[in-house]
């Protein structure tokens, strides 16, 4: 298609801001989702075309603070950045609703709808940054976090354009992330109302899911950063998203989904790393460790005080996988260390002790 001019949005420190808005592939029945904007961020006094990365948000933005500070960080390096809004989310959600309430819901039918709307909005958006002389048409990255990683997955699978790709807290299998996911419950719950098993709906989003497209595609740099302890994309979701990749480098979180929050501007400096470097011809090496740290929001039961609820801060872990661990625990009657095993499903086993008293333990947590 022809594209409109884009228009000057605002100065920013390290360049540009511009906004491109152009009509979806997909025409839904509502209007708001049908615009989609792109705002684009280019990089102050060049004298050439420069690489370029697309940025995909994660579900339910209310704003894009972090896709903004990844396109700081890639402008700083000479590199621009267009961060799309995805279907039914900011500006693109209908009247009535919330941002990304409506990206998923209990219906593969409309799951199948909706993300490919969205990946086609990528593609549409590459066509654009091709359209545009201050691009560097050889060197196309695409980035995303959580569903914006799995919409990059699809993207990447079947769009050869794009040279350099990095997934944040992706994963593939999506009948067993919806299945999984202690994010979803509600859609979940409702799939299971309407008959629903994971195989069955495995089948019926067989056309958006990942696993059919990555394996046949050619083989690009890519990054993965997950969370050990995710429980919104579990880990096995994310391990199987890199054996599908050849070669990736892999960053791992001692968090959960959400933990990366506290490491948030170093985490994007490492994935504008990750571009920087690969795009100018050299090896990207991830950190061995990005520090964050591993916080719990829990319920715990001991011998001694009863129920509590709390707290907890990871202050050591005895193994790889981080099964057998010492938290701080801090509940309304003070601050208590827990030394304990993970057996399954959040569920921990162990010894709790305080300054008044110790006793056996059983906490259920979840990771941030």
């Amino acid at each position: 298609m022809t594209f409109a001019p884009w228009k000057e949005a605002d100065q920013l420190e390290p360049g540009t801001e511009y906004l491109e808005e152009f009509p979806s592939p997909v025409a839904s029945p509502y209007p708001a989702n049908n615009t989609v904007p792109l705002r684009v961020f280019l990089p102050s006094n060049i004298d050439r075309p420069v690489p370029v990365v697309l940025v995909l948000h994660y579900w339910g933005a209310n704003d894009l603070k972090n896709e903004r500070e990844l396109a700081r960080e890639l402008n700083r390096a000479n590199i621009a950045a267009a961060v799309m809004t995805l279907p039914f989310h900011l500006t693109r959600t209908p009247p009535g609703h919330h941002s990304g309430d409506m990206a998923i819901e209990a219906d593969p039918a409309k799951m199948v709808v909706t993300m490919t709307q969205a990946v086609l909005d990528a593609r549409r958006s590459l066509d654009f940054l091709e359209s545009r002389p201050e691009f560097d048409h050889s060197k196309i990255g695409l980035a995303g976090t959580s569903l914006g990683a799995l919409v990059a997955e699809l993207t990447y699978g079947l769009d050869s354009r794009i040279t350099h790709v990095a997934f944040v807290l992706g994963g593939v299998d999506l009948a067993h992330i919806v299945w999984s996911s202690s994010l979803l419950v509600r859609q979940r719950d409702a799939l299971i109302r309407k008959g629903y098993t994971e195989q069955k709906l495995r089948d019926e989003i067989q056309p958006i899911e990942p696993l059919k497209y990555l394996p046949s595609r050619i083989a690009a740099p890519a990054l993965v950063i997950g969370g050990q302890y995710d429980t919104v994309i579990k880990q096995q979701s994310t391990q199987e998203l890199i054996a599908c990749l050849t070669e990736p480098k892999v960053l791992w979180l001692d968090t959960g989904h959400y933990g990366g929050i506290f490491v948030q501007r170093r985490l994007m400096r490492e994935v504008a790393r990750f571009f920087t470097q690969e795009f100018s011809g050299n090896a990207f090496i991830p950190p061995k460790k990005l520090y964050a740290p591993t916080i719990r929001l829990g319920l715990k039961v001991d011998t001694g005080n009863g129920f509590d609820l709390g707290v907890g801060l990871d202050l050591l872990k005895f193994d790889q996988r981080g099964d057998n661990f010492m938290t701080l625990f801090v509940t309304p009657r003070g601050p208590e260390l827990f030394l304990g095993r993970n057996v399954s499903q959040g569920f921990s086993v162990g010894v709790i002790g305080s300054t008044h008293n110790s006793g056996a333990a059983l906490l259920w947590s979840v990771v941030l």
